[in-house]
């Protein structure tokens, strides 16, 4: 008898649990939106594919390591400017200007200024002279 009771009660509690209700929803309250969709990052590089993300990695990643782009964070200025430094001092080629702005954009608008980044560079009138320098 008991165990028959004890199913009774189990079956009652199972079937109460399925015949519950979602409670009502508040109109007031706005859905949350759905989350943004991030770009899936390369499993190689790590870079954000996204818009011209082969064309970073075909030109960048070919000198130096790409953790040294997704550390960088830059404006599209910025992303020049380093792009200019690097020619001058360290050899990169000239770009013809569509694979340039193609590569300005990219890094501008996936890896852009944030509260994080490091701080500014110190520019070169506050510098020491470099005793090793072979400029006069």
């Amino acid at each position: 008898m008991r165990c028959a009771a004890a199913i009774l009660s189990a079956s009652l509690l199972l079937v109460s649990a399925c015949s519950k209700e979602a409670p009502p929803t508040n109109p007031e309250v706005a859905p949350e939106p759905a989350a943004i969709a991030k770009p899936a990052l390369d499993p190689v590089t790590g870079l954000k594919m996204a818009g011209d993300w082969e064309i970073v990695r075909a030109n960048c990643v070919a000198c130096h390591s790409s953790r040294l782009i997704i550390q960088q964070r830059g404006t599209a200025q910025q992303w020049l400017t380093m792009i200019r430094w690097m020619q001058k001092k360290q050899n990169l080629w000239d770009f013809d200007p569509d694979t340039e702005s193609k590569i300005i954009a990219y890094l501008a608008k996936n890896y852009p200024p944030s509260d994080a980044q490091r701080r500014a560079a110190i520019p070169p009138e506050l510098m020491p002279s470099n005793p090793y320098s072979m400029e006069k």
